[in-house]
């Protein structure tokens, strides 16, 4: 199963272009191809993409990624548990630098 934050980055990355290959979605998100491979298997298992094929000028066959309305709703639910993640640092390290600003000022 792929983890939380690379479902999350491959949701992101197909919504915003379902045409990018696999390559370039190894390359885009700095994951190996095969994980690449692994990841979207997954995700079309779980119905939160479909895969289109249509064949291109070149006679080569060529995938489209769409995000299905269980995709779209899955990456809303992982945006909403990051920006809760990125918040709850966010305040953890707003206390840390309270408190050493405090304390080189003697307060």
């Amino acid at each position: 199963m792929p983890n939380q934050q690379s479902k999350y980055e491959l949701l992101k990355s197909l919504e915003q272009d379902a045409n990018l290959t696999q390559r370039q979605l190894s390359k885009e998100l700095g994951i190996s191809l095969g994980k690449v491979n692994y990841c979207l298997k997954i995700l079309i298992q779980k119905g939160f993409v479909k895969i289109n094929n249509f064949k291109n000028s070149n006679h080569k066959l060529q995938y489209s990624y769409l995000l299905t309305p269980k995709g779209v709703a899955e990456k809303t639910k992982l945006t909403i548990m990051f920006l809760k993640i990125k918040t709850e640092e966010y305040e953890v390290l707003k206390k840390e630098v309270e408190k050493l600003t405090n304390a080189e000022t003697g307060k």
